[in-house]
């Protein structure tokens, strides 16, 4: 058997599959002002064209079901940036050609499912193929699972984590939508309790999280089906986590009918994310962070994530969730210097 391909070198470019979307043109367009080489991929050969002409970078056209397209371009780039969702349809296709190819791959999935298809079916071709694979480093599931890395160092004994998101003009984009549905629509969601990963149906309840002022207490929908039950226990020893979003998000009138809102009006969302870690002597740590325009801070997440592996800083072959990838507070103050939120973390012990 020959050696494993080793992944390119960091002078290739990097690839946005999902490019024509808000969050993929968010990513692409970050991408080209740090000077990076860019493909522009997906499966709208007219959209590609037009954003290739706006952001002067190559396109390569690949359908899903294209085995050899998908392939190719993960062959021509050193990391892929997979923006199109929804993952469940999406993911699985994408992410086997990037290791098929020795291309690093970071991906924005929240979906339960398949951020545990990527730690269960993608770690032994990752490794064999001597590549970097990161999965959800997106808003909803990433900074959560950043947080509670952050918030949770050097703690041995943890009963509870709970991660909980205040979000308000949150205006979802047409895969967002679907995202939505179909993960509010699922019977089998994974939770994780008693130190152990559970699936199957789950009755929603409303929760009220104690925000710090001047957000204070708010109505939580717990447990909302986040990748962060599958995500933190792998680096948090925890015998229950849990994600909540607050209950007026999904109520707000323009919420679901906002497709094709200018991207403006789509950057003025709110939010502030709290990871909240209870000992087991009943002790405990919090920390969050507050920003503005949630697509942004997820696209330009995405992206410091693809240049340290592009640049030969990742944590070696296989796969990772967020905080297992980077050091995570470093990372979050890292995230906090660009601008994309105000971070606030327990002092050390």
């Amino acid at each position: 058997m020959s050696p494993p391909q080793s992944p390119h070198q960091d002078s290739s470019p990097v690839a946005v599959y999902g490019a024509t979307g808000h969050t993929g043109r968010l990513v692409a367009a970050d991408l080209r002002a740090r000077g990076r080489d860019v493909i522009l991929a997906g499966r709208d050969a007219g959209a590609l064209k037009a954003l290739a002409d706006e952001l002067g970078a190559p396109v390569h056209q690949a359908a899903l079901d294209d085995h050899d397209a998908l392939r190719e371009l993960a062959g021509r780039a050193s990391v892929l940036i997979h923006c199109a969702g929804p993952f469940t349809h999406t993911g699985q296709a994408v992410a086997r050609a990037a290791a098929e190819s020795g291309c690093h791959y970071v991906d924005h999935a929240l979906e339960q499912h398949h951020t545990a298809w990527m730690f269960d079916a993608m770690d032994e071709p990752a490794r064999r193929a001597g590549i970097t694979m990161v999965t959800a480093m997106s808003f909803y599931g990433g900074l959560g699972d950043l947080l509670a890395g952050a918030v949770a160092t050097g703690m041995t004994d943890v009963e509870r984590v709970i991660t909980a998101y205040a979000v308000s003009g949150w205006r979802l984009t047409t895969g967002a939508k679907k995202t939505a549905e179909l993960l509010f629509a699922d019977t089998r969601r994974i939770t994780f309790t008693d130190g152990a990963r559970h699936v199957g149906y789950v009755e929603p309840r409303n929760a009220v999280f104690p925000f710090p002022p001047p957000l204070g207490p708010r109505t939580m929908i717990a447990p909302v089906p986040f990748s962060e039950v599958v995500t933190v226990p792998r680096h948090v020893p925890a015998r229950r986590v849990e994600a909540q979003l607050t209950a007026h998000t999904f109520q707000e009138e323009q919420a679901f009918t906002s497709e094709h809102v200018a991207a403006a009006t789509r950057s003025g969302s709110e939010f502030t994310v709290a990871a909240q870690v209870i000992a087991g002597d009943g002790g405990g740590r919090a920390g969050r962070a507050s920003g503005r325009d949630l697509w942004r801070m997820s696209a330009v997440t995405s992206v410091e994530a693809a240049v340290r592996l592009a640049d030969g800083g990742g944590p070696g072959p296989g796969v990772y969730g967020p905080a297992e990838a980077v050091p995570a507070e470093a990372f979050l103050r890292d995230l906090e210097r660009l601008g994309l939120f105000t971070l606030t973390l327990p002092e050390k012990p």
